[in-house]
């Protein structure tokens, strides 16, 4: 592109300026490093290339020359020396091997500090690359301005005689270098035919590399490229001044690349420097952190190794935050609720199946004792003995049935039509004795249930009700489907229930504190009710009022579906004190 053209009386100059793609590495190897400028302006050093490499330059290319006759192809760049490797940070000192297993706190500190030394030396990389790349695009911008700035004076006048300076490429050179300060790591170079060159200072005399400035002298098209000197790489760009096609002079603008360069290692080893005592300051950071974060775990860890079957009293304080922790510490406080409870009515269970049981075996081994020879006598102590084994049976049994009433087998759910369900219910409960049973209401519909198990359930309440009431009292049995649920009851017309006591009379081996109603003959009935409901995820429900009565009901949902159970069965158990039915 032909940016001016300068015409004296004598000679014609013309100046025209061949620039390649500042973006392009110029005369730099695949992968070269671009460097950039500092903030302040400075152009920072390098260290990319070793000092002494051999000498390359790029072909001349199509700008920056004077009155050139068209530019020739390019030749291929000759590749500089080896740029070195970049600095990466230190690694963190190697921790010492142990046997042990490392802690959760340690174990999370280690990932925080392999995380923030990963990102650290990707951030330094990146900044180098970004400060390599604006340094070298500086140059390669400095050149062109340099280049331009000859052109701009070979144009004018000259200031010492204020004409034109009529094709003298020696006082256009010589004029440029007295008025043009290079900047650091700069020089400025002119060559004419027939003196010694002239030049500013520079860190390598490249005046005195009699090749490299015969070569220069040579040049009928411009030429930018890079060569190996003792003080590092060099970038140049040389531009050849010319009257009618014979080149009058050449002149040549490079920068050392290395103290640039080096001005970016500077700035990268005060980043890290910096870096690093903020990565320290975020390590401990995050081990006081992770230790106040993993306080509730450590203390659900002391909390676990103390508890024992006697023991289940402790719990966690819980912080008072709303995160993954503190829910932690609830559940765990939780579970040890649920274990207590547990163990609670484990040991009560245990305590009240061995009063049951122990009492039919003394009344055996009594009579076993005291019996004679009367055959009378002996057919007597043999009714008892028979009479007990038979509790006894029924005891067992009935546990097996609470035992099971835990496993997930313990239920065979199929459809089941209540009207006809209810029906068969109500013929079976009439053979439980001489009441005047009567069916107060069928539900009308399909559900999802276990039929036998309800039929066990419903018919412990029947059961219930014919040891509390007297031959002749009215017994009634309904069911009722209403919504997504389905209910069947059964109420008499005995005694009642105390209020004081119905919250405890589902319990196993319950009974009222005055004897009178409790659920069959070892006070488990009811407790097999409560389970068959509870395992159907529903619920049992008492209406009673002393004097007037009891009804007991069992309401399971209609589709068989078993919402998770509550803490201990209780709440999902209503025991209603309402009037009596």
């Amino acid at each position: 592109m032909t940016t001016g053209t300068m015409t004296t009386g004598t000679m014609t100059a013309s100046m025209t300026t061949a620039m390649t793609d500042p973006t392009e590495p110029l005369g730099a190897a695949a992968g070269d490093a671009v460097e950039p400028t500092l903030p302040d302006g400075t152009r920072p050093g390098a260290d990319d290339a070793p000092a002494g490499s051999d000498r390359t330059a790029t072909d001349a290319d199509d700008t920056d020359r004077i009155a050139l006759p068209p530019p020739a192809a390019p030749a291929p760049p000759a590749a500089p020396g080896s740029p070195g490797a970049p600095e990466r940070p230190a690694p963190p000192p190697e921790r010492r091997s142990r046997q042990v297993v490392l802690s959760a706190r340690v174990r999370i500190l280690a990932w925080v500090v392999v995380l923030l030394v990963f990102a650290g030396a990707s951030a330094l990389l990146l900044q180098r690359r970004v400060l390599l790349d604006q340094l070298d695009a500086g140059v390669e911008r400095d050149l062109r301005q340099e280049v331009d700035e000859v052109r701009r004076l070979a144009e004018g006048r000259d200031p010492a005689t204020g004409e034109p300076f009529a094709g003298d490429a020696a006082a256009i050179l010589d004029t440029f270098l007295r008025r043009n300060i290079p900047v650091e790591g700069e020089v400025l170079l002119a060559l004419v035919p027939g003196r010694p060159p002239t030049a500013t200072t520079a860190p390598y005399p490249l005046w005195e590399d009699a090749e490299l400035v015969e070569r220069w002298s040579a040049l009928t098209d411009t030429e930018r490229g890079e060569v190996g000197t003792p003080e590092g790489p060099v970038r140049y760009l040389a531009v050849p001044l010319s009257d009618g096609g014979e080149v009058q002079g050449v002149f040549v603008v490079a920068f050392f690349l290395d103290d640039l360069r080096a001005e970016v290692d500077d700035h990268l080893r005060v980043s890290a420097l910096v870096y690093g005592g903020v990565m320290l300051v975020a390590v401990a950071l995050a081990w006081l952190v992770a230790g106040r974060v993993l306080a509730p775990i450590r203390s659900v860890t002391d909390t676990a190794k103390k508890l024992s079957a006697s023991q289940l009293g402790r719990r966690i304080d819980v912080p008072d935050t709303d995160d993954e922790v503190a829910e932690l510490a609830r559940t765990f406080n939780a579970m040890l609720d649920r274990l207590e409870a547990a163990f609670a009515n484990q040991r009560r269970f245990l305590d009240d199946a061995g009063h049951e049981l122990r009492t039919p075996i003394t009344i055996i081994r009594g009579h076993l004792e005291l019996e004679g020879d009367d055959p009378d006598e002996r057919r007597a102590t043999r009714e008892v003995v028979v009479d007990e084994l038979d509790r006894m049976a029924r005891i067992v049994e009935d546990l097996l049935v609470l035992a099971r009433a835990e496993r997930p087998d313990f239920l065979r759910p199929e459809d089941v039509d209540l009207d006809l369900l209810t029906s068969d219910l109500f013929a079976k409960c009439r053979a439980l004795g001489d009441r005047d049973w009567r069916l107060a209401g069928t539900g009308l519909g399909i559900i999802r249930a276990d039929r036998q198990r309800l039929t066990q359930a419903v018919m412990n309440l029947a059961d219930n009700a014919v040891r509390h009431t007297a031959p002749g009292d009215v017994i009634e049995l309904g069911s009722a489907l209403q919504g997504d649920e389905a209910t069947i009851w059964v109420a008499d017309t005995g005694p009642g229930v105390p209020l004081d006591q119905q919250e405890r009379i589902f319990e196993r081996f319950a009974r009222t504190q005055d004897g009178g109603r409790r659920a069959g003959t070892a006070g488990l009935g009811l407790a097999i009710v409560r389970s068959i409901a509870l395992a159907h995820g529903g619920r049992v429900g008492l209406q009673s009022r002393p004097g007037a009565g009891a009804r007991f009901s069992i309401t399971v949902p209609a589709d068989g579906r078993v919402p998770p159970p509550g803490d201990d069965g209780s709440s999902v158990a209503r025991r209603e004190e309402e009037t009596a039915p």
